[in-house]
C-alpha cells in the first residue's frame, strides 16, 4: 500500500468515523441494503466497464469491494487503484484482494482525495462507491474534490458513483427518511457502538444533494453529460459524468 501525505483537517469527523467502525462496515452495510449494495454495485462496475478503461481509479474506496469487482469483472488488460483516507479500512482492502484472483491488477494508495498524488489526465474512468455523499455533504471542500477528480480523469474520461439518493416521490421519501432514522440508526449504532458516526450517515443520506443539485455541482465542476439512473424507487442512485 502506497502512502500519500494528506491534510486530515479537511474532514477530522468523518477520519475518525471510519477508523472507527472499519471493521464491521461490511456487514452494516448488507444489513442497511438487505443486501441490495451487492447488485447495484456491480450495476456500477457495468457500466464503468462499457467503455473498456484500462486505468481505473476508485476514490473512497473503503475496505475494496469495488475495487476488487471491477478487477475481477474486467476481461481485458485493466490496472485498478484504490484511494481512501482511512488507513483500517484499506488494511481490510488487502487483506481481501490477497484472496482476489486478479489481485496483481489491484494497488491501494492511502491519502486525501482532495490532492490526489496522480498526474492530469491518468485515468480512464473514476468511480465511487457510496462515498460520493461524503466527500460532498456539508464539506467547505466539496469543490475541490470535484475538480480535483476532474482533473486526473482523461478527456472523455467517466465518472461514475452509486450512492443513496432523494426519492421524488413524496411519499417514498418520507417512508425511505424514517427507515433511516429508525431501522438503519438504531442498527448501525447498536452493532458499531457509535452513536456519533450513525447519527451522522443518517442525517448525511436524508439531507444529500438533489439530482438536480449534484448536476449544478459537477458541471460547475467542469464535468458535463451528468446523468442520474435512480435504483429501489429512487432511495439510490448511479450517477454520472463526462469530462
Amino acid at each position: 500500500m502506497v502512502d500519500h501525505k494528506q491534510n486530515k483537517s479537511r474532514h477530522k469527523p468523518l477520519f475518525r468515523i471510519f477508523n472507527d467502525i472499519n471493521e464491521r462496515y461490511d456487514l452494516i452495510n448488507r444489513l442497511f441494503t438487505w443486501g441490495m449494495d451487492k447488485n447495484w454495485r456491480d450495476r456500477l462496475v457495468t457500466e464503468m466497464l462499457k467503455s473498456r478503461p484500462q486505468k481505473v481509479l476508485d476514490v473512497g474506496c473503503g475496505t475494496g469491494d469495488l475495487t476488487i469487482r471491477i478487477a475481477q469483472s474486467a476481461q481485458e488488460n485493466i490496472t485498478v487503484s484504490g484511494y481512501d483516507f482511512s488507513r483500517p479500512m484499506l488494511d481490510i482492502a488487502e487483506r481481501k484482494a490477497r484472496k482476489c484472483i486478479a489481485r496483481e491488477r489491484i494497488s491501494f494508495i492511502h491519502g486525501d482525495a482532495a490532492g490526489m498524488p496522480f498526474r492530469d489526465a491518468t485515468f480512464d474512468c473514476i468511480g465511487i462507491s457510496f462515498a460520493l455523499r461524503n466527500l460532498l455533504f456539508e464539506n467547505p471542500s466539496a469543490h475541490q474534490y470535484l475538480c480535483e477528480i476532474f482533473r486526473v480523469l482523461k478527456p472523455g474520461g467517466k465518472f461514475l458513483s452509486v450512492d443513496s439518493s432523494q426519492p421524488q416521490n413524496k411519499i417514498i421519501r418520507w417512508l425511505d427518511h424514517l427507515y433511516l432514522c429508525t431501522y438503519v440508526y438504531t442498527i448501525g449504532m447498536v452493532i458499531s457502538g457509535d452513536r456519533c458516526a450513525y447519527k451522522y450517515l443518517t442525517r448525511s443520506a436524508m439531507n444529500f444533494d438533489s439530482p438536480e443539485q449534484l448536476e449544478k455541482r459537477f458541471l460547475a465542476a467542469g464535468f458535463h453529460k451528468f446523468f442520474y439512473q435512480p435504483l429501489f424507487f429512487g432511495a439510490a442512485a448511479i450517477y454520472g459524468a463526462t469530462k
